[in-house]
């Protein structure tokens, strides 16, 4: 009984029934993990640390990173991957537990129906986080932030930040937009081949 139950989930679960899918999921997928878990520590990881306000004090400072970052990029990006992979990782795990192959995605309305719902949630949840993206970090980082101190009751209720390797960051953040942006048309474009390949088992049979 265990090695079917492994065999089904290594069918149904582990191997996309489009190319478009197996290519997301295996390879741009991981190249998006690997991106966010190496570099996006790298840019983003000591960010607190080397945010300074004039005047450079530890509380001042902390209020407006804060007031800079309500979210860390990591974290939302994180949430992201996290969100998006849901939809997918349900129909799979169904697909394990009721040994639903390949050719029957295909073959029977039902199935194909409920993975290409589960694509079109993937890229509403996507489209969702590329605008939630821009509301947070819009698509550049200025070297210099202007805080707002009246909270703090200071003599001066705008002050000057410095945004540490704030080049490096837009940079990043461009590639973020682009991952998605690549991840939104790679799921319309695997619903196009899913509709393709069940119109043609339809006209064979």
């Amino acid at each position: 009984m265990y090695p079917n139950y492994m065999q089904s989930f290594s069918e149904g679960c582990l191997r996309p029934p489009t190319v478009i899918g197996q290519f997301h999921t295996l390879f741009f997928g991981s190249i998006r993990v690997i991106f966010l878990g190496i570099l996006g520590f790298a840019v983003y990881g000591n960010e607190a640390l080397h945010f300074s306000c004039d005047p450079d004090k530890r509380e001042v400072n902390l209020f407006c990173y804060n007031q800079f970052r309500p979210i860390t990029p990591q974290v939302f990006w994180a949430l992201q991957l996290a969100i998006v992979l849901v939809p997918g990782a349900f129909f799979h795990l169904c697909a394990a537990c009721k040994n639903i192959k390949q050719e029957d995605i295909l073959q029977k309305s039902f199935y194909s129906g409920f993975y290409t719902f589960s694509v079109f949630l993937r890229v509403t949840f996507e489209v969702v986080a590329f605008w939630l993206q821009i509301q947070l970090f819009g698509f550049k980082v200025n070297a210099i932030y202007m805080c707002d101190m009246g909270a703090l009751e200071k003599k001066f209720n705008v002050t000057h930040c410095m945004v540490p390797e704030h080049l490096e960051k837009t940079i990043f953040l461009i590639a973020m937009y682009t991952f998605t942006v690549i991840t939104v048309i790679l799921c319309v474009a695997e619903i196009f081949e899913i509709s393709c390949k069940r119109l043609c088992f339809l006209r064979t049979q």
